[in-house]
């Protein structure tokens, strides 16, 4: 009977020398056949070739325990990206205007008209057809976060377009407003469903993340509207987005130090190799720029720009590298089995 396993190491307790043989019998590891009198080798015998392969974890057929998805990268991190930059800005643009920061207010609602855009268009990229983005309307789901999210899509974007296109042009004023008060309203579901959408799968990296990956994802986008406020306002007008910058600094940074303290084994999945990388350079990013546009944004424009950039920066980088972090867990199936073993002796223990 094979005694081998898989664990944290991978496949644990594999026996070389019990490996089926070619022939009757089978061969020791000295050369001696086990059912022949005095264990004399058999004339001719060809048992060197192993008839088993080596142990591999897998599921029936060689298919893996879970279909990575099939998302691109640049498609929907991008997505994610995009949508939280343009949920987090109408929030802060309805805050610059309602104190009076007009030229902030502009900048951050022109800059949620074009990241929502372009986050649709990613969307819409990866389904393949618009059509696709159209039927997925034609259902509302309250249980399913893709319906819901493409209604909230389909709700914001207006609300963003109309924000922005009478802001700039100075049209209706009221209904201007009106505009500007929905979008800051759906801003913040805009900034998070993403993180429910994607912990909603099957993907260990992002389905075991499911408490902390809104707060990640909602700390993400609250820097990347504060950087990009940094970027195209005037620094006399950028201080509560300084203040943003620090706070989503903070709760992005501590979420993720949660999440990856809690996931276990699965957090390798956020340490090493390309998501590794990215995690790391967006923890960076995020003290720097947030270090930068606290200190020296209200002083220097250039350092104000500087540090706006760094935390645009940061915000897409932890965006990515959660996305490849999912891929990598859903390649691997010790983040799937690993995992549920933990719990099934936790459950035993209690019992």
């Amino acid at each position: 009977m094979s005694t081998s396993d898989v664990g944290r190491e991978g496949v644990e307790g594999a026996r070389p020398d019990r490996e089926a043989m070619i022939g009757q019998g089978g061969h020791r590891p000295d050369g001696r056949d086990r059912d022949r009198p005095g264990g004399r080798r058999r004339r001719g015998g060809r048992g060197e070739r192993a008839m088993v392969p080596d142990a591999e974890f897998g599921s029936y057929y060689g298919k893996p325990i879970l279909n990575p998805p099939v998302w691109k990268a640049a498609d929907i991190a991008g997505y994610f990206f995009l949508g939280g930059l343009a949920g987090a800005g109408s929030v802060l643009a309805a805050g610059a205007q309602w104190t009076g920061r007009p030229a902030a207010a502009r900048a951050l609602k022109v800059s949620s008209l074009a990241a929502i855009s372009g986050s649709t268009a990613a969307l819409i990229h990866d389904l393949g057809r618009p059509g696709r983005f159209y039927n997925m309307l034609r259902v509302m789901k309250p249980t399913s976060p893709m319906s819901m999210g493409s209604w909230l899509l389909a709700a914001y974007g207006p609300a963003a377009g109309a924000a922005a296109v009478l802001d700039v042009t100075g049209l209706f004023p009221r209904l201007g407003h009106a505009a500007t008060a929905g979008a800051a309203a759906l801003g913040p579901a805009v900034a998070a469903y993403t993180a429910v959408l994607a912990a909603d799968t099957a993907v260990p990296a992002w389905h075991e993340g499911y408490r902390e990956m809104p707060f990640v994802f909602t700390g993400s986008a609250t820097i990347a509207a504060a950087g990009m406020a940094l970027v195209a306002a005037p620094r006399r007008e950028t201080g509560p987005m300084r203040t943003a910058a620090v706070c989503g600094a903070a709760l992005e940074l501590g979420a993720m130090e949660l999440m990856q303290r809690r996931l276990g084994v699965i957090a390798e999945a956020y340490r090493e190799g390309t998501a590794g990388r990215l995690v790391r350079a967006a923890r960076v990013l995020t003290v720097a720029g947030a270090a930068t546009g606290a200190l020296l944004g209200g002083r220097n424009r250039t350092a104000a720009a500087l540090g706006g950039a760094a935390l645009l920066a940061a915000s897409a980088c932890t965006r990515f590298g959660a996305f490849h972090a999912g891929m990598r867990s859903a390649e691997d199936p010790k983040y799937t089995v690993v995992p549920q073993r933990e719990r099934l002796r936790e459950r035993a223990g209690e019992a």
